[in-house]
């Protein structure tokens, strides 16, 4: 019954099932960065097939092509079945999959090892030609952090049995629909204070359209397998990072860095809360994990690959980011139109 649900589900998308060339699966296609390479790999003339849980919620992937070109369909890296139909036909596979935080049902392990090594497996049983797979960097199997240590996993269990792929790996990411600037700024309404934690790790932000082009590059065969290490141009450390933001969206806030002890403390808390609460209360504020990973640099390494290897120039915070924060202003898009005012 469930084979034949999916395969309903196929047939409703794609009319019959007759999987036809040029056809890129893209797991996770509708997600921050999955729009943005669904939307590239559709310019440059492929078929699309965006997998994703919830279908009916991206469908504003269609508007990406011309009628039919890119399509959601259901799949869940966690189900066999329906990640092989999503798989199926597809000569060019890309998992943008991944998770921030855990909840009832995406655990780090079964999302980040056990899906990414699914896609894999499936992708060269069904002679798909090229596999691209999003991580980060950090990702690393000794790691003490569980998200970046399951990456590290992951990365390894596609290697081995799809030694071909190519991974990539940006730091933090920041676009229009980003969690990182977005979270802080809108934060930064509410209250004369910015807590953060980590204010000296460093980061290096990169354009979410930037990963996109490289990971396109990278499905169209122009770089050789391998990982690839991805940073902007600007290297920042989190306050740093604070400060410019805060500069964008003519704020004046104090800057407040959270001691280690302090965060685990609290993280330990909202945690403990989560998990009695049976899920019920999701810590989407801060966890044990997330205050592991601020502890360590989030840099290129320069042992990888690297942007240079695409001849990508990635572009800086100063070129992107006045574009969506502006919202955040006191007067927003017509603060401009009130400081002139007030000057004269």
């Amino acid at each position: 019954m469930r084979g034949a649900y999916l395969t309903s589900i196929s047939t409703q998308h794609f009319g019959k099932v007759s999987w036809m060339s040029n056809l890129v699966t893209i797991f996770g296609g509708s997600g921050f960065v999955g729009r943005y390479i669904s939307s590239q790999m559709a310019q440059q003339g492929w078929r699309v097939r965006v997998a994703v849980r919830r279908p009916n919620e991206a469908l504003f992937v269609r508007t990406y092509g011309k009628v039919g070109q890119v399509e959601p369909i259901l799949a869940n890296i966690r189900d066999e079945e329906s990640t092989q139909i999503a798989i199926k036909g597809a000569e060019i596979v890309i998992n943008c999959v991944g998770i921030l935080l855990e909840d009832r049902r995406q655990k780090f392990k079964t999302v980040q090892v056990q899906g990414a090594e699914r896609i894999a497996r499936l992708s060269k049983n069904e002679g798909v030609k090229r596999l691209v797979h999003i991580s980060a960097i950090g990702a690393d199997i000794n790691s003490e952090s569980v998200s970046a240590r399951t990456k590290g996993e992951g990365e390894e269990a596609i290697l081995k049995v799809f030694p071909n792929a190519v991974v990539l790996r940006p730091s933090i990411i920041f676009g229009i629909e980003d969690s990182f600037f977005n979270r802080f700024a809108s934060m930064s309404r509410m209250s004369p204070f910015l807590p953060i934690v980590g204010a000296s790790t460093s980061f290096q932000p990169v354009y979410v359209d930037d990963i996109a082009t490289a990971a396109s590059s990278a499905a169209m065969g122009r770089v050789p397998a391998g990982i690839y290490e991805l940073g902007g141009p600007d290297k920042e450390t989190f306050k740093m990072l604070m400060e410019r933001m805060l500069k964008v969206i003519r704020r004046r806030k104090i800057i407040i860095n959270q001691p280690i002890i302090i965060a685990n403390i609290l993280a330990y808390s909202l945690d403990l809360l989560q998990s009695i609460s049976m899920n019920m209360f999701k810590n989407s504020m801060i966890t044990r994990d997330q205050v592991k990973q601020l502890a360590l640099d989030n840099v290129v390494t320069g042992n990888k690959g690297s942007f240079d290897d695409f001849g990508i120039n990635p572009k800086s915070m100063d070129a992107i980011l006045e574009s969506y924060l502006y919202r955040y202003r006191p007067y927003g898009q017509y603060t401009s139109i009130h400081e002139s005012a007030g000057d004269n």
